[in-house]
């Protein structure tokens, strides 16, 4: 395999750690990290603060001269990078990994922030990376909510997205646009469109660092009557499972689909 060096977003969060951890463990990528953060040394504990849930701090401190930390902000212009990180990615990233979203299901004006503005400044260094020495796969991570509210039907990954739809809560509506600004923005390069499910836990380990499922599930313990049918089905899948499958897929030279669903 080709050494490749990724531009990732959203590492630091419970599923893009499990992305992280696989491409660490089992490739030798170099991954440019967009980390929240004031400096370096924030950046490397806000990463460890994340993936101290798959590797013990020496494994992790070993690994790190396979990363770099890139100190900025989605919500901020220019994804907030100094001058001196973004020629580097511009130099040296062969693709693309956006990962970082809002998963706020209420706030319009935080999802427009993260997801559509956030979303908007990845594509415009994407663009500066393809018109440098091209642009190998730029992967954005969505999510099945694009498909609105559904009862009892089955989206398949080649069925258009239905825009007249408008039974869409904030972070929905603006993953969906999210996707058609890839796909027109940078219709040059190529593109992989991975809509999770519901994702939640760990199919090997009973540890997890995302509780508002977990307190989910316990509210439902404690009611009389569950609000499902006797044959209801809940699109739940492992942490471990999607993370890999998006790594994997992201990694391939060309992936058999432009659209999966990883549910």
């Amino acid at each position: 395999m080709t050494k490749k060096a990724i531009f990732l977003t959203g590492a630091t969060g419970y599923l893009g750690s499990y992305v992280a951890d696989v491409m660490l463990r089992e490739t030798d990528v170099t991954l440019l990290l967009l980390t929240r953060a004031r400096d370096r040394d924030q950046a490397v504990e806000r990463f460890w603060q994340a993936m101290q849930l798959h590797m013990d701090a020496g494994t992790y401190y070993g690994f790190l001269d396979r990363v770099r930390f890139l100190p900025g902000d989605l919500t901020a212009p220019g994804l907030g990078l100094s001058a001196e990180d973004r020629a580097y990615v511009v130099a040296n990233a062969d693709s693309v990994l956006h990962m970082a979203a809002s998963l706020n299901r209420k706030s319009e004006k935080t999802c427009l922030n993260h997801n559509l503005r956030g979303t908007l400044a990845v594509i415009k260094l994407a663009r500066e990376i393809q018109d440098d020495h091209g642009l190998r796969r730029f992967s954005h991570v969505s999510t099945v909510a694009v498909a609105g509210q559904r009862s009892s039907e089955t989206l398949r990954e080649d069925d258009a997205i239905e825009w007249e739809r408008s039974d869409y809560d904030p972070y929905g509506r603006t993953k969906k646009f999210c996707e058609h600004m890839v796909r027109e923005l940078l219709p040059e390069v190529p593109k992989t469109f991975l809509r999770p499910s519901i994702v939640m836990g760990d199919s090997r380990f009973a540890e997890t660092s995302q509780f508002d499922m977990v307190r989910a599930f316990c509210v439902l313990v404690d009611l009389p009557i569950l609000p499902f049918s006797g044959d209801s089905r809940v699109d739940i899948v492992n942490a471990d499972w999607v993370g890999r499958a998006i790594a994997e897929i992201h990694l391939k030279d060309a992936p058999k689909y432009d659209i999966y669903h990883l549910s």
